[in-house]
């Protein structure tokens, strides 16, 4: 499959999206998230309850739809929207998701028309569900989630910060962006997010490094960030316990669901990487680690003129990867773990990308290696990506162009196959855990 390459996306259609409002103090939110998709052209419909209502008024979100807003079955009743709105719609987001909005979509109540437009909705349905962490963490709320979840519904994680009043915790609403994107991510795969990873605990390692030559200068790359971040913002949603280690990023918003642990050099990133390693099931290398640091760290800021250095003496950094296979070969680690690579390569007059990739994961010997071609206008900085999958097995796997938490999901599916059964009691422990904040 080496001659294949990554295909180019086609403009979309305009897609018709359902925006439900449940009555609580983020629907304010969901006026990001109404705008996002209006103004990527797609015809918008709003379906608040009743009590959001009470928190954002309907001309709000009329003005930003350009749709009337209905909350009850008997409105406009010619059109008969509580079956034709979930019949045409392409898409149905819910946020906020209360917990008794989500009680009662489990229940599969039809009092409202956004309960009535979601028993009758055949595309993806998106959850964003907000609430106190008492509420989130109550067996009534986590048996209803487990319910939706059952019958293929993506209920996405929550985030953990400040709530309403002083309480702080897991039950934040995401960013609507954060939300947005993830809906995205099941318009162009509506499969993408099976909860394939309950149990797991992954760690993604992300952004770039910053090598000091001076207190002012530094060694760096173009890394963005973004391609980790979504790897580890799939991997929460599809059930994973995620630890996400990260470099400089481009001001990323930390992933709903995932704790994160900031690093700056080669070095750091190494030590946390290794540490947090043991006994997990994953490693995933997606950060851009510089492969060489200055020699010697000036003191004070290198002056220009007489005493400038004519070179910059550099020193080769740890190779991060090799490290932990090594260390997985000699026992250290797991024999089980998955580990995969990530490169960011361009041909040259030795070879095409494809030549330097299959050579690098002989070096590397890791598992998956999940190539890019970069230069401008490729891989760094963009919010698209394409590539490969070359496994230790000798298969390559072209991936197709489109968003980077599309790629994710991709390369998720190839590490899912990776790991062994687990046992399905641990799961269920692991899942129904007092402090889990799933």
């Amino acid at each position: 499959m080496s001659s294949l390459s990554p295909s180019v996306g086609a403009q979309r259609p305009r897609r018709h999206v359902v925006v439900g409002v449940g009555g609580g103090i983020a629907a304010y939110k969901a006026c990001g998230l109404i705008r996002h998709f209006t103004e990527a052209g797609d015809d918008v419909r709003v379906v608040p309850t009743e009590s959001a209502l009470q928190f954002v008024g309907r001309a709000t979100f009329e003005a930003l739809s350009g749709n009337p807003v209905h909350t009850g079955v008997f409105a406009d009743v010619p059109e008969v929207p509580h079956v034709r709105l979930g019949q045409n719609a392409d898409l149905v987001v819910v946020a906020p998701a209360t917990a008794d909005l989500l009680s009662r979509a489990a229940a599969g109540r039809a009092d409202d028309l956004l309960t009535a437009t979601l028993l009758t909705a055949r595309c993806p349905v998106v959850f964003a569900p907000a609430m106190h962490t008492e509420m989130w963490e109550h067996p009534a709320t986590v048996d209803n989630v487990a319910t939706l979840r059952r019958r293929g519904v993506t209920v996405i994680e929550p985030a953990s910060g400040r709530l309403t009043g002083k309480d702080t915790g897991p039950g934040r609403l995401p960013e609507a962006d954060e939300i947005a994107g993830i809906a995205e991510l099941l318009l162009e795969r509506p499969d993408a997010l099976p909860r394939d990873l309950e149990g797991r605990r992954i760690v993604v390692s992300a952004g770039g490094t910053r090598e000091p030559l001076d207190p002012v200068r530094f060694l760096g790359n173009r890394s963005s960030g973004k391609q980790g971040y979504a790897l580890a913002r799939v991997a929460a949603q599809r059930g994973a316990d995620v630890v996400l280690i990260s470099g400089y990023t481009s001001d990323l918003a930390p992933p709903a669901g995932v704790r994160v642990e900031t690093v700056r050099t080669a070095e750091d990133m190494r030590a946390a990487v290794t540490a947090a390693a043991v006994g997990v099931d994953a490693v995933v290398m997606a950060a851009a680690v510089a492969d060489f640091r200055p020699t010697t760290l000036a003191l004070s800021k290198i002056k220009k003129g007489a005493n400038e250095p004519d070179t910059i003496a550099l020193t080769r950094n740890t190779d991060i990867l090799a490290g932990l296979v090594a260390s997985r070969d000699s026992g250290e680690l797991p024999g089980d773990l998955a580990i995969v690579g990530f490169a960011a390569e361009t041909g040259d007059e030795h070879g095409d990308v494809l030549t330097h990739a299959r050579a690098k994961l002989a070096r590397k010997k890791c598992d998956l290696l999940v190539v890019n071609a970069v230069g401008e206008g490729k891989a760094f900085e963009m919010d698209v990506n394409d590539g490969w999958i070359l496994s230790a097995d000798g298969t390559e796997t072209a991936l197709e162009h489109g968003s980077k938490a599309l790629m994710s999901s991709r390369v998720l599916d190839a590490l899912v196959a990776l790991l062994p059964v687990a046992d399905s009691s641990s799961l269920c422990e692991d899942c129904t855990s007092a402090d889990d904040s799933r």
